[in-house]
């Protein structure tokens, strides 16, 4: 049986921060896009991921409404995120 001081011990001990191991968690759609905008630009974007958001007439709103409707497109997106190497850009 535990005894009631350990237990009380037990449960106001500090709990670790759960780290994710996934590299978006906690970032957004909307931040991962303005990020690759700021550091690749849209023409860069549009050569790396063949999509028509990119290229014609570009913004951030279009782009985020695309891609949240179209899956591939966001995976492909989330997909270069992780794979390219950025630098720190204050906000």
């Amino acid at each position: 049986m535990i005894e009631p001081e350990a237990a009380a011990a037990a449960a106001e001990a500090p709990k670790k921060p759960h780290k994710s191991k996934d590299p978006l968690h906690g970032m957004t759609l909307e931040a991962i896009l303005e990020r690759l905008v700021k550091e690749h630009g849209w023409e860069a974007l549009g050569r790396m991921i063949k999509i028509r958001c990119f290229t014609a007439d570009p913004s951030i709103q279009s782009s985020l409404k695309f891609l949240r409707k179209t899956p591939w497109a966001r995976k492909k997106v989330e997909q270069l995120f992780v794979a390219l190497p950025t630098r720190y850009i204050p906000k």
